[in-house]
């Protein structure tokens, strides 16, 4: 069963660590293991809690979903190709997300591929912050349909629990050239189509399970409380980039990958 409490810590780590590049399935996936928590309804929520972390982005942005919706209608051409940019990269990761859902939740939401995929991208992270090419005044409206489809590719490799789906989509951006701030804030626009159709589709999936070992209050609190720290985390966030870069993230990432390695490796020994 997930108590109330165990739902408002897992919202707590969830919109922490949701637009970070450190990934929050793979944060998620070690504090339900803390928590003594497991089992399909366990999973399913681990991907159900995004949605109050997307409710952040839809807060903080609205200015921009304003403008995609004008330019819908014609009235705002840098809306629509922005609009136009974000579909072209969600579509990779999404059919290979459909495609590969079942392999992923059964070989792949453990300990051990998520410390693999934290100690890559820790590495990762520390190299492309060194040695990435330099970055200029650009604005997401300039991003072009080639440059949104590499990081559509990009996303792919989130599908591993661990790697971060904002980490590699960052990255992405830090190779083409994008300012860290402007990287940062397609990472989060970016969210809302794909966090979004992967909520909804484990939701359709899982959704009834969880209900019976999760009641309405414990899941709405835990949807709160994602909702409320992802907000302050993104806004930090950016503050953040404006000054520094992503190495202490990656550093980050390898120590507690090498935490969590010594800490299975005592326990199966003793």
């Amino acid at each position: 069963m997930v108590s109330w409490l165990d739902a408002i810590l897992l919202g707590i780590v969830e919109g922490l660590t949701e637009f970070l590049p450190i990934s929050s399935t793979g944060h998620l996936i070690l504090a339900a293991r803390v928590l003594h928590l497991g089992g399909e309804a366990v999973t399913t929520f681990e991907v159900v809690i995004q949605a109050g972390a997307l409710v952040a982005v839809v807060g903080l942005y609205w200015v921009r979903l304003v403008a995609m919706g004008r330019g819908l209608l014609g009235a705002d051409p840098a809306g629509r190709r922005l609009l136009r940019n974000l579909i072209v990269s969600f579509l990779p990761a999404a059919v290979v997300g459909v495609l590969s859902h079942r392999l992923i939740k059964m070989w792949l939401f453990s300990t051990w591929p998520v410390v693999a995929a934290l100690a890559a991208g820790g590495v990762l992270m520390i190299a492309v912050d060194r040695w990435r090419p330099a970055t200029s005044g650009r604005r997401l409206e300039s991003i072009t349909p080639r440059e949104a489809l590499l990081v559509g590719l990009a996303q792919c490799l989130a599908l591993w629990p661990g790697t971060s789906r904002a980490m590699v989509t960052m990255v992405a951006g830090l190779l083409l050239g994008w300012p860290a701030t402007m990287a940062a804030e397609y990472s989060f626009l970016l969210a809302l189509p794909t966090l979004g159709a992967a909520t909804a589709f484990d939701a359709a999936l899982g959704g009834r399970l969880l209900l019976e070992q999760a009641s309405p209050f414990a899941v709405a609190g835990g949807l709160a409380a994602s909702g409320i720290v992802a907000a302050l985390a993104i806004q930090g966030f950016l503050q953040y980039l404006t000054h520094r870069g992503l190495a202490p993230f990656g550093w980050y990432r390898l120590a507690l990958a090498g935490t969590v390695w010594g800490v299975a490796r005592f326990a199966t020994t003793t």
